[in-house]
C-alpha cells in the first residue's frame, strides 16, 4: 500500500481520481488537482516546504519531487508529466510541459508553459525556460522552439495516455483497503 503520511500535523491533500501506486510515497504539505498519478517508487516530499500540483499531473516510475527548507517550495501546473527518475526540486513548472526521463530540475528554476525538457537534462539552479522552446543538455540550454504540434502531439498526448493508464488501476484504487 502506498505510503501517505504527515509531518508536523501538515497531511497531504489529494484531488479527486488521483491514482496512488502501491510503492509511491507522499510526505507533508503537499497539495494536488484531480486526475493526477503516482507511479511505482516516487517520492513526492512535502516536508520542508509545500508541494502544489495541479490537474492532470503524471509524476512516472522513480520521480522524485523535493523542495527545499525555509527558501523553495516546488509548483507544478496542469497537464504536466514527470518522466521517469526525473528530479524536480524547489521550482516552478508552468501548464503544458513535460519533464523527460532522468531530468534534474533544480531550485529556483521556472519552466513556462508550452515547453520540454529533454530526457537526461539537468536545468541548473534559478535557469529561465522560455515559453515554447526544448531545453537539452547538461546544463541544459535551449535547443530550439517547438511547434503547436508538437505541444499537442506530445505535451498532451503523454498526459492523456496516463489518465488512460491510471484507469486501469481502478480496481486497485477501489479496494477497501486504499480508501
Amino acid at each position: 500500500m502506498a505510503l501517505i503520511l504527515p509531518v508536523l500535523n501538515k497531511h497531504p491533500q489529494l484531488g479527486n481520481n488521483c491514482f496512488v501506486a502501491p510503492t509511491a510515497t507522499i510526505i507533508g504539505e503537499v497539495f494536488t488537482g484531480d486526475n493526477c498519478s503516482f507511479w511505482f517508487n516516487t517520492v513526492v516530499r512535502g516536508d520542508v516546504n509545500y508541494i502544489k500540483i495541479g490537474n492532470k499531473v503524471n509524476i512516472q516510475d522513480g520521480a522524485v519531487i523535493h523542495c527545499t527548507f525555509e527558501k523553495h517550495a516546488t509548483t507544478i501546473g496542469n497537464n504536466v508529466s514527470i518522466g521517469h527518475n526525473a528530479i524536480v526540486h524547489g521550482c516552478t513548472i508552468e501548464d503544458d510541459v513535460l519533464i523527460g526521463m532522468g531530468a534534474i530540475v533544480m531550485d529556483r528554476c521556472i519552466i513556462h508553459s508550452n515547453s520540454i525538457i529533454a530526457a537526461g537534462s539537468v536545468v541548473t539552479e534559478g535557469t529561465i525556460v522560455e515559453t515554447g522552446t526544448i531545453y537539452a543538455g547538461v546544463p541544459a540550454k535551449k535547443l530550439k522552439d517547438i511547434t503547436k504540434e508538437l505541444v499537442h502531439g506530445e505535451i498532451n498526448r503523454i498526459a492523456n495516455n496516463y489518465i488512460q493508464y491510471a484507469s486501469w488501476f481502478n480496481d486497485y484504487n477501489d479496494a477497501p483497503q486504499n480508501k
